[in-house]
């Protein structure tokens, strides 16, 4: 698995229910600063979220698999900093 910034705010969305998880992850995306990122923790692969947020701001945002199952998920997903 990959490193992850250690910096990062780790952010797990197991405890919300499915359909608030994406309202919450992006209302996080939507509030990085360019360069931050944070770790967010799932209970299944988020790759549906990762092709909705290319679809919605293309090539300006980062997505790293820290962890990847079976029962835990780890993405660290960062702003590019020249995403500004």
């Amino acid at each position: 698995m990959t490193e992850a910034s250690s910096d990062a705010e780790i952010i797990d969305v197991r405890s919300l229910v499915p359909a608030q998880r994406h309202a919450k992850i992006f209302q996080l995306v939507d509030a990085l600063e360019p360069g931050a990122s944070f770790i967010l923790v799932n209970d299944h692969d988020p790759k549906p979220l990762y092709y909705q947020l290319e679809a919605e701001y293309p090539n300006q945002y980062s997505w790293t698999y820290v962890e990847r199952g079976p029962q835990v998920w780890r993405v660290e997903i960062g702003k590019h900093a020249k995403a500004a």
